[in-house]
C-alpha cells in the first residue's frame, strides 16, 4: 500500500514490493497444494478452480519477468476474470495501452464484414491478403481497389495487389513525378481515397457510440465475439432498411404517386431517422 500510494515509485522500491507480493502468493499456493494433497480439489467450485489456475499462471509470468528484469512476456494475463484479454500498445495520447478485441473488417458498399476477431495483439497488415481472398470468395472476383490505412501499405502487400491488378490506396513508392499536372492528379486521387476510407472509421465510431461496442459487458471471449457479430448484423440490417426505403421512394416517384411538394418532407424524415 505504501508503494501504491506513491505517485512515482522508484525502481528499487517497485521491485521490492513485487518481490514481497510474489513471496505472499508463493506461500499461499504452497499451502493450497498441501491442502489439495489431503482433501483434493473437488471441494472447489468450477469458478474457484478456474481462478486458481489463472492465478498460478499470472504468478509464473510475473516471477519470470521479475527474474529476467523484463516487462514483456507472451500471452500476458492482466485480468483474473477475463484471462483472454491482452494489452495492446497503441501509442495514443492519454491511453497508450488499450485492452480489448482487435477486429479486421471490410466495408463494401456500406455493409460491414467481419474477417477476423482476435484478443491477441498482432500487426493488421498481415490481414490484407486474407481479406482480399474473402472478397473474392464472396463475389467471385478481386476488388478493383482497396482503401486501407498506412499500416497496410507494406511492400509485400503492394506487390501482391500489383500482381493481381488491384489498386491499393495511398501514394506510390518513390519520388513524385516532375510533371505538375500528374503530381496534382496523384494528390487528388490520394485525397479521395482517404475520404472513401473514412467510411470504415465512421462505422466503428457509430458502433461504439450508438450500439455500445466500445464497452462490452460480457465476460467470456465467446459471448463478447457474439455480441460484436450481433452489433454488425444490426448495423447491416439498418443499412438494408435505408436502401429499401430509398428504393421505395424512387419507385413511388416514377409511378407519380408522390408529387414534388411531398419529396422534401419524406427526405426530412429519412434524415431524422439516420
Amino acid at each position: 500500500m505504501a508503494v501504491i500510494k506513491k505517485r512515482r515509485a522508484s525502481k528499487n522500491k517497485m521491485r521490492k514490493a513485487i518481490r514481497k507480493q510474489l513471496g505472499y502468493i508463493r506461500r499461499n499456493l504452497r499451502h493450497i497444494e498441501q491442502l489439495a494433497a489431503g482433501v483434493g480439489l473437488k471441494s472447489l467450485s468450477r469458478k474457484q478452480y478456474r481462478n486458481m489456475l489463472v492465478i498460478s499462471e499470472v504468478f509464473r509470468q510475473q516471477a519470470l519477468m521479475y527474474e529476467s528484469k523484463d516487462h514483456r512476456i507472451s500471452g500476458r494475463i492482466v485480468s483474473i476474470s477475463q484471462p483472454h484479454i491482452r494489452p495492446i500498445v497503441r501509442g495514443k495520447a492519454g491511453t497508450p495501452v488499450e485492452f480489448g478485441m482487435k477486429i479486421s473488417s471490410a466495408n463494401i458498399d456500406g455493409y460491414m464484414f467481419i474477417d477476423r476477431c482476435s484478443w491477441d495483439p498482432y500487426n493488421e497488415s498481415g490481414d490484407l491478403v486474407m481479406q482480399a481472398e474473402k472478397y473474392r470468395h464472396r463475389y467471385g472476383v478481386y476488388p478493383e481497389s482497396i482503401h486501407a490505412d498506412q499500416i497496410y501499405r507494406t511492400r509485400g502487400n503492394r506487390n501482391w495487389c500489383k500482381e493481381r491488378g488491384i489498386r491499393l490506396s495511398g501514394p506510390p513508392l518513390g519520388r513524385p513525378p516532375k510533371d505538375r499536372g500528374e503530381n496534382r492528379e496523384r494528390k487528388k486521387l490520394a485525397r479521395q481515397d482517404e475520404l472513401d476510407r473514412i467510411a470504415v472509421e465512421g462505422t466503428f465510431g457509430r458502433a461504439k457510440r450508438r450500439y455500445s461496442m466500445g464497452r462490452l459487458m460480457t465476460k467470456l471471449a465467446e459471448t463478447s465475439e457474439s455480441q460484436v457479430a450481433m452489433i454488425m448484423l444490426v448495423m447491416n440490417l439498418e443499412k438494408i432498411r435505408k436502401d429499401l426505403f430509398y428504393v421505395f421512394i424512387i419507385a413511388m416517384l416514377r409511378s407519380r404517386k408522390i408529387t414534388k411538394s411531398h419529396f422534401p418532407v419524406v427526405l426530412g424524415y429519412g434524415n431524422m431517422a439516420a
